[in-house]
Formats: C-alpha cells, structure tokens, sequence
C-alpha cells in the first residue's frame, strides 16, 4: 500500500514538473528592444518573455534546454533567426573538462597569491641586512658578483615569469573586452632584463628601469597577418600600432605593482617594468650592487611572505548589504556604470530575486537524489582573510549548475577571478556527481559569435551549442564553421537517413521543431505596438492549432482547466487572440512543457 502511494506522488510530482510543486508563468509575448551586444541603436534585439513567480527546477531545466535564461523572475528566449545578435545556450560535461595551459595559470596564479608569493613584502630590518651584506663585500669579491650577475642575464628569474604572466593575462583580458580580435594566435610574453650599462641611460627620476617586454610587436604582427588571412592582401591602414597595444595593455594591468613592487610605464611600444630604487648608479659596480641587494630581497620575500585564507561559501539567494556595495563597486569601476543608474531595487530585480521553488537536500526518496546543499538560486561567496572579494551567482538544478553572473572586487582584477570562479564552479559540479549522478553540466549562458566579448566561453572545453531549431546538442567544433559564415545558423541537418533511422519520439521532435520554426517564419509582426505581442499564421489550419493547444494546461483566477475543457468562448475575435496567444506560446516552451506549466490568463 505504501508503496503503491509512493509511486502515486511521484507520478502527481513528475507531472507537475518534479519536487517543489507547479510552475506557473505568465506569457510577455515578444519584445523588441536596442542591443547592448552590438550598440543598435534600433530595436534589433528581439525576444520572447515569460514571468514567473514560481518555477519548479525540472522546468527551468527543461526551459534552459529550450534556449530560455532568467534575469530574476523574468524568463527570456532570443528570436534567433529574427534576433540581431543571436545567442547560443553553450555548457560542458564536467567530467570531460580539460582545462587549458591559460586556464591552469590562473590556478597556479591564485595559488602564489595565497602563499603570499605575489605581493609579499619584506620587514625594513630584513632590507637593511641585505643592502649592507652587499655593500661591505670586498672590491675583489664585488666583481666576481657583477660577473656572475652578468652571467645571469639571460636566466629566466621567478619575478621575469610573474611579470609575463601578468602581461598574458593583461592580453586575455584585451580579447575577452574585443579591444584585441580572438582568433590570433599570440605567443607567450617574455620579460627581460635591462642591462645595467643602459638602465641609467634609461632612468626616470628615481625610477629605475629593471626589466622590459616587447610583446605588443608580435601582437601587432599576429593581428596583420590574421587580416591578411581573412581579407586578402589589401588590408586596411588602421591595425593597431605597437604604441596602442602597449597602452591597451598598461590599462589591462591593472595594480600591478601592489603585486609586484614595481611600477609599469610604456614607451615606443616596450612595456618597461621600473623600480624605485633611490639609488643613482653612479657606476657600473653600483648598479650591480643595487642588483645584488634586490635579488636578495626578492628571495627572502618567499621566507617572509604572509600566507592568506581562501574560503568558499555557498548560501541561498538572499539581499546582502556587504555584496550590494561589492556590486556597486564592480559595475561602477569595471563597466564604468553611472552611480544614479544602481539601486538596491534594481540589484535585487536582476541579482537577488528567484522564481525557483527550493528543494531541500533531504526529505524526498531516494529516487529525488539532490546535492548537500539542495535545488534552487545560490549566491557563492569568495572572500580573502574575511574580506568579501567575488560573488557568483548560480542556480543548481537536476542536471547542471548553471552560471548567471559574477561580480568582483576591482583590487583583485589580476587575478582574473571570473576565470577562476568558472573553473571552481566546474569542480564543484564534479564533486557533487557522487550525489546526484545526473548533475553533470555546467552552462555558462549564452555563446554569441558575433560578438568577440564573449567569445571566451568557447575557451572553455569541449563545449556544445544547443541548436535553435531541433534543441540538440552540438559540439562547438562542429558549430564554429557555421556561425564563421553567418550569426544565425541551424547546427543540427538531419538527413532523409538519418529521420528514417531516429527513434519514433525523436522523430515526433524533429518533425514539430520544424514545424514551429516554419511557422515562426512566416508569423511575422507589424510594428504596431498593439499587434506585435501575438502572432500566428493567419493561413494555418485553425483546427490543426485548436488541436495543438488542447491540453495546455490553463489557470483562470485559481482553477487549472485544460483549454479543451474551457467554455468555448462567445466572442470570435477574443476566441481567436487567445487562441494566438496559446499558439504561440506552445511554439516556445514546447509541447511538453505547455502542458505542465500552469499558463496565466491575466
């Protein structure tokens, strides 16, 4: 008997879109409105909306294999074959992740950072020590260390790999911006030593020049020689000119010397690492000596350098006043957002509000497996000694952690921690398998390939697009080739073979994707303001349509009816706009989803 009523809930649960209740979601119809992609100014961005205040997370799994996302409780769908700027659902399977050599030293970077390896700074006593070690040592033994150092000026030092990380990760954030294109192949940076005999020639002030790159002339020569790849020999006249790429990259550097102990300026493209040294170098021997005495010093940074805590919390979505200063500091500092334009309101429409139904990560049978920290909206916490650095904000459902945005504190930029949440959020998917085995998929959103700023997701590997047409998975490799040629394009071309060979459900989804995208293209909207929330295919069989729509389940002031089961309404022409309306919401969400959602009639 117990058994029989456990499977009886399952079964009521399973059709109400799984543990948590019902979803009920409110159709916004099409929205047009200007791209903050590719700055139209018309309304070229085109979308279709829903709102919802609750929404079990089997839906919005579903909802999220559809190529819907959410801003709070407003769900949304680019038009893609409409949609000027059309956005791919991309994700990964976590357990096939492997991670890039890029990727890896933003680990590595964060790493020596906690060690206190990166902006460690020494006592004044131990400075002193090292500066009088080097200046009691005997004529004699002085130029036996000079020789030696000269002998060491092509070695590669720990602070020559640190500064050329800090460069590459300055190029990085170039890419990822759209200030440098994507698909140039850049080498590593290298930083070199100046020489001694040149470094007072070179001074400035106080500052004396220590080491030097000059990663902006390959970068320039990558950029040429992909546009003379791409556009033929007659490349334009307004590539980037080494002095521009230097600067792009002083800009990207951001506190590099709260890291590092130097200063960074730029000149005729170098970019020069310069140490305020105080010392003049009135001679050779002098400035080999000042060399002596910073190598020491940098080497017992390492002994001296203070250690700091990384920790990691993971809490339900909730207003919090440290992270909305946080969030006000990013989005003034990073995305240069006018103060009067951030409220506490409009942080918790976009950041704070959920429509997701809770699950906890107890109290449902075993077949309801679900993470130690449960089903729902999360805000994870990064902090630094206590101090609040970065704060994701994800949604954790039956098949995936889903990741919908980050905000970071603006003194940590270098160590690119958007990067590095992403690769703390893949891990976290993998540990979690071992308690819900169909938490596999960590999405990162939309993929737009038209627009280079996000092109980094791609970086992020083997990722797949969700096809906007047959909503299957497709590997990005096989993709890119697509989108290279225009920013719309079907992924998934199935052949006469292939349909004949496809199960009998798959061919049933195939057949009404395609009919929903035909039917798409031919429903289109005026640009009345009044008609162009609904529209259906005038010429279409209204009894094939009426047919379609039967079972979608309806809410009317509390009872839920099927539309088949409502009074057929008196008024024809009320009768037919909600009948377009019903159509064209089954077009969207898809037959299944239609039909186990609570549609409102507002």
């Amino acid at each position: 008997m117990s058994t029989k009523k456990a499977k009886t809930k399952n079964e009521a649960s399973s059709s109400r879109g799984g543990v948590g209740g019902e979803s009920v979601v409110a159709d916004c119809g099409r929205n047009k409105s200007t791209c903050g992609y590719c700055k139209s100014s018309t309304r070229s961005s085109i979308s279709h909306g829903l709102w919802t205040e609750r929404l079990t997370v089997n839906d919005y799994q579903a909802l999220l294999d559809r190529g819907w996302r959410r801003s709070g409780c407003f769900l949304y769908k680019p038009e893609m074959d409409k949609t000027c700027c059309p956005s791919y659902t991309i994700r990964l399977k976590a357990s096939d992740f492997v991670p890039s050599k890029e990727q890896q030293r933003v680990r590595r970077r964060l790493e020596r950072f906690l060690d206190g390896e990166l902006d460690a700074k020494p006592s004044e006593q131990t400075e002193y020590q090292d500066v009088s070690f080097s200046r009691e040592v005997s004529g004699s033994v002085r130029k036996s260390l000079g020789a030696a150092k000269r002998e060491q000026n092509n070695e590669v030092e720990p602070i020559m790999k640190d500064l050329a990380e800090q460069i590459d990760n300055a190029v990085q954030r170039c890419i990822q911006s759209g200030e440098f294109p994507s698909n140039i192949q850049i080498p590593k940076a290298s930083v070199k030593r100046v020489l001694s005999a040149k470094r007072k020639k070179l001074a400035e002030g106080s500052e004396e020049l220590v080491y030097t790159s000059n990663i902006a002339f390959p970068i320039v020569a990558a950029i040429k020689h992909t546009e003379s790849s791409e556009r033929g020999k007659n490349v334009e006249d307004n590539r980037l000119s080494p002095e521009a790429v230097s600067e792009k990259l002083l800009s990207a550097m951001n506190k590099v010397e709260e890291f590092t102990g130097f200063s960074v300026k730029v000149s005729k493209g170098h970019i020069n690492f310069l140490s305020a040294t105080g010392v003049t170098s009135s001679d050779r021997n002098e400035g080999e000596e000042s060399l002596c005495a910073t190598t020491t010093k940098s080497s017992s940074n390492k002994l001296h350098a203070r250690k700091r805590k990384l920790e990691m919390h993971l809490k339900r979505s909730s207003f919090d006043p440290e992270e909305y200063e946080l969030y006000k500091r990013y989005q003034l500092k990073v995305h240069n957002d006018k103060p009067e334009s951030i409220s506490e309101t409009s942080y918790k429409r976009f950041l704070v509000d959920t429509p997701l139904i809770e699950v906890p990560p107890s109290g449902y049978d075993d077949e309801e497996k679900v993470p130690p920290c449960g089903f729902g909206s999360f805000h994870q916490q990064y902090r630094v000694d206590d101090r609040l650095i970065a704060v994701g904000v994800i949604d954790i459902l039956p098949n995936c952690l889903s990741s919908k945005y980050l905000f970071w504190d603006p003194d940590f930029a270098s160590l690119s921690l958007g990067n590095y949440s992403a690769l703390q959020e893949i891990d976290w998917v993998k540990q979690n398998q071992a308690h819900c085995s169909t938490l596999e998929y960590y999405y990162l959103g939309y993929y737009i390939h038209s627009c280079n700023k996000m092109r980094y997701k791609a970086a992020y590997r083997p990722s797949e697009l969700l096809c906007p047409l047959l909503y299957q998975w497709v590997p990005f490799e096989v993709a890119k080739p697509l989108l290279d040629k225009k920013p719309y394009s079907v992924l998934s071309n199935f052949t006469k073979d292939s349909l004949s060979s496809s199960s009998p459900k798959a061919y049933e989804t195939i057949v009404e994707s395609t009919r929903e995208h035909e039917d798409m293209e031919q429903g289109e909207t005026n640009d009345d303001d009044g008609d162009e929330m609904y529209n259906s295919d005038e010429d279409s069989d209204s009894s094939r349509n009426r047919n379609d729509i039967a079972n979608i389940l309806i809410s009317l002031d509390g009872p839920r009816l099927r539309y088949k089961d409502i009074p057929r309404i008196k008024n024809p022409v009320v009768q037919k706009q909600l009948e377009s309306m019903l159509i064209n919401y089954r077009k969207v969400v898809g037959t299944e989803l239609s039909e186990r959602m609570v549609y409102e009639l507002r």
